[in-house]
């Protein structure tokens, strides 16, 4: 009889065994979209790799022969031509097409690059925030951030020479006093410059 019974739980085995199924290791974790670390809101603060692509890119405005000539080390901004020039010491120079203020929204002068910061945070101000309650009071690096992923501050208010989020700007009167440039252009210009660059800005 225990023979019968040792011989019948072995078939059994054999059975189940052979119908079970074999799960081949889970690789779907990206299916959960980074946890929220692409969402400017989220509490999770992005990796210091992040450096997310935009999702949509308006057609470049393309760079021009620079068209001035200033001290080496210098950054020239000519607001009515839409252009950055920065000379290097060396004497090169690079000119990129930027997004100036709008009308009433414009700075002319001279100041100096005072700080750099990469995956920048955006801050609206008092006024922004009372024009439109809905701003937060902070975002966090993001496609939503409208400092794109690179912020060069100037010394003189609330200057900034930075990335965006809208690249269809580019080329127009759209900011509210600070020059917004191409992702590239940004951080092509962020890896050259220092602070103390001198900054001209002009009409």
């Amino acid at each position: 009889m225990r023979l019968m019974l040792l011989l019948a739980a072995a078939l059994f085995l054999t059975v189940v065994h052979a119908q079970a199924q074999v799960y081949a290791p889970y690789d779907g974790y990206d299916e959960y979209d980074g946890y929220g670390l692409d969402d400017p809101y989220s509490p999770y603060p992005p990796p210091p790799e992040y450096e997310p692509e935009p999702g949509y890119r308006e057609p470049f405005q393309e760079r021009r022969e620079p068209s001035t000539r200033v001290g080496r080390g210098t950054i020239v901004i000519a607001t009515r031509e839409h252009t950055l020039i920065y000379t290097t010491s060396a004497g090169e120079q690079f000119a990129y097409p930027i997004a100036v203020g709008r009308e009433g929204k414009q700075w002319y002068g001279t100041t100096r690059v005072v700080s750099k910061r990469l995956h920048p945070e955006w801050r609206p101000t008092a006024s922004m925030r009372q024009k439109n309650p809905r701003l937060p009071a902070v975002v966090k690096p993001g496609p939503a951030n409208p400092l794109g992923t690179r912020a060069i501050y100037l010394a003189d208010g609330l200057l900034r020479i930075h990335g965006t989020n809208d690249p269809s700007s580019i080329g127009t009167n759209a900011s509210s006093g600070c020059f917004r440039m191409y992702r590239e252009d940004v951080e092509e210009l962020y890896d050259m410059i220092q602070p103390g660059t001198r900054v001209i800005v002009q009409r």
